[in-house]
């Protein structure tokens, strides 16, 4: 009697074990936090350092999704399945014509876990905004995040190696170096004697644009120089409409997008900002935003190349 009560309450334990797997199994199929992942062939992979440590990458990924620095994936060749978009859930203007057919996958710093489960990535590249979500991210597939480092040169380079294109990445940032070169040497002495603001205008204020912020980071990287005002490591600073007589540039780049007209026009009809001498001298130049302050990229780096040569290029 006591065996088969010995048997009876073994049974009983081996039977709550497999129920208890199985409730444990069906709540990971349900959270994407604890996902069951196929083991990945170490015989057709390559390891990436990256910001969060070592990843085993397939060698030629097919299903990429990308959270932040679409620009530099494209420019690589690459067309991911999915992407994050800018906080209006739009890509960046000037790379319409890349991106057709690409998912939105929520927003930068918050993308969609389960829209991203949803397409069955087999490499996801991102940046080290999304370090909180990278546990999650890397149960899903092999995931990349660029480090934390503001250097979208930096950012191209560890993405061409996670998708194979070492080569390619290298030959895009040495064509942009190379016109960088034309660049200093089509401006000559006026290279170091034009000082530059970048300025955009806001609801109230006035933004201008420092060493840290994309535009401002190729500016510094050209040799053009910055009032001593605006020559500062940081993104931006935001001043009042009183203090425009700050904006001491002989050149500004007024950087236009999402704007109100008629507030655009109230502020350019400001009399403060019509006696800046790079107003009186017509040395003021629009350009766009999504370029300029929201790219960090090799194809946005080169739209403001081009923008530089067509305004200051040819100057003198």
């Amino acid at each position: 009697m006591q065996i088969k009560f010995y048997f009876y309450h073994k049974f009983q334990l081996l039977l709550l074990s497999v129920i208890t797997g199985l409730i444990v199994i069906s709540c990971g199929l349900n959270n994407t936090q604890n996902l069951n992942l196929k083991p990945v062939d170490t015989t057709l992979v390559r390891v990436v350092k990256h910001a969060m440590g070592e990843t085993k990458v397939p060698l030629h990924p097919q299903r990429i999704i990308v959270l932040g620095g679409l620009d530099n994936v494209l420019a690589l060749g690459i067309k991911p399945i999915g992407a994050t978009t800018l906080g209006d859930n739009k890509f960046l203007g000037y790379l319409d014509n890349l991106t057709e057919g690409i998912e939105k996958i929520g927003t930068n710093g918050q993308p969609s876990l389960e829209k991203i489960l949803s397409l069955k990535p087999d490499l996801i590249l991102g940046l080290y905004w999304d370090a909180e979500l990278y546990k999650q991210l890397s149960q899903i597939a092999p995931t990349v995040l660029a480090d934390g480092d503001i250097n979208w040169q930096q950012w191209l380079m560890k993405f061409a190696e996670a998708v194979g294109e070492t080569e390619k990445g290298e030959t895009l940032l040495r064509d942009y170096d190379q016109r960088i070169g034309n660049l200093r040497q089509k401006m000559g002495d006026d290279l170091a004697n034009t000082k530059v603001s970048l300025v955009n205008f806001w609801a109230n204020f006035t933004r201008i644009y420092m060493n840290r912020s994309f535009g401002g980071s190729i500016i510094q990287e050209i040799g053009l120089s910055r009032p001593a005002s605006e020559d500062k490591a940081k993104n931006h600073e935001n001043i009042s409409l009183e203090l425009i007589p700050q904006i001491g540039g002989d050149a500004i780049f007024l950087i236009l997008g999402g704007h109100n007209e008629s507030r655009l026009q109230q502020f350019i009809n400001h009399p403060l900002w019509s006696r800046l001498k790079a107003v009186q001298e017509n040395r003021v130049y629009p350009v766009t935003s999504d370029i300029w302050i929201a790219s960090w990229g090799i194809i946005g780096a080169n739209r403001v190349l081009d923008d530089i040569f067509k305004y200051l290029g040819g100057e003198r």
